[in-house]
């Protein structure tokens, strides 16, 4: 059976897929890759169904060296992935044999990568899902980090699928760009009104930056803090990836997939599906810039991102 090796490990190298959405009325996180765009296509491009399990990893990469043959698209940030020291193109179905070794060099955008790989990765589903949730310690390998000396095993590709796969790749004008300036568009939140309206101004004119201190649940936001009216002092609701909270000291914070389920901090507003992704991929000091939108524009967005997606599952890249 073919299998990864992990003989270097790098930065949050994980096990991820498209994460458990179907549970989280039990208070479970959906978690799931950090970009489910680039999760997604990577799958679509080496012939997988969509929320097949692939390897994430942020900024620094790990050294895989591959048992068996079959093939591999890297998507996501570009940290200049290697084949046996040569330089590899992204966004493009790779062959490998038997004893190839991939690494990882420079990051040069964005902040996740992944690597689909042709039958995807076979670990066990928790919950309906391969995806590793750190904080709760399941999921992908054993609910944790993948380290030195792992053995992660390839699933079957599915024989009744044609294996044309050498040479697909994704148009360079259909490539998603990550730029420090990226606007992510988001609609008011429910808690709109609990800001006064030069905080509002604030927070759409003026870009924030990512904090160190962030992780794969939210991203702190630096910048001019925003006030509350009258009291930030709310009842638990429930809370989704893409909402931007705002507690009492004023600092926004961008809730990624891996948040929980409810929450107690206002809510000014909340990414839009479609830019999640493009947020994701925002690294340590690169600045946000947020833009209001409506909810039908929102819903008009997606629409369109997913027509595309539908497209390229229908073989319609070369």
């Amino acid at each position: 059976m073919e299998s990864i090796t992990v003989e270097k490990n790098g930065l949050l190298v994980t096990i991820q897929d498209l994460g458990r959405e179907e549970y989280q009325q039990y208070g479970v996180s959906i978690g799931g890759a950090m970009d489910k765009l680039a999760c997604r296509i990577g799958n679509i491009l080496v012939g997988n169904h969509e929320d097949c399990a692939v390897i994430e990893f942020a900024v620094v990469g790990p050294r895989l060296k591959f048992q068996g043959n079959g093939y591999i698209a890297i998507t996501g940030a570009d940290c200049t992935p290697q084949l046996n020291g040569n330089t590899i193109s992204m966004w493009k179905v790779i062959p490998f044999k038997e004893g190839d070794i991939l690494k990882f060099g420079k990051n040069k955008s964005g902040r996740y990568t992944y690597i689909a790989i042709a039958g995807g990765i076979n670990v066990p589903k928790i919950l309906g899902s391969r995806s590793t949730s750190i904080r709760g310690k399941y999921g992908g390998m054993e609910g944790r980090l993948l380290r030195k000396g792992d053995q992660i095993a390839i699933g079957k590709v599915d024989s009744r699928k044609p294996l044309r796969l050498n040479g697909r790749k994704l148009m360079a004008d259909c490539i998603p760009v990550y730029s420090n300036r990226q606007t992510i568009r988001f609609i008011w939140g429910p808690h709109e009104d609990f800001f006064d309206e030069y905080s509002k101004e604030v927070f759409t004119s003026t870009p924030y930056k990512v904090s160190r201190e962030s992780d794969q649940m939210g991203y702190r936001l630096e910048g001019e803090k925003l006030r509350h009216q009258n009291t930030v002092d709310i009842l638990s609701y429930y809370i989704t990836p893409g909402a931007v909270q705002v507690p009492r000291n004023g600092c926004p914070i961008l809730l990624m997939p891996h948040c929980g389920m409810s929450g107690g901090y206002t809510v000014i507003g909340t990414v839009i599906e479609a830019d999640l992704p493009f947020a994701a991929q925002k690294k340590e000091g690169e600045s946000i810039q947020f833009k209001p939108v409506t909810i039908e524009e929102a819903i008009e967005e997606l629409k369109q991102q997913e027509h595309w997606i539908k497209l390229l599952s229908l073989n319609n890249y070369h």
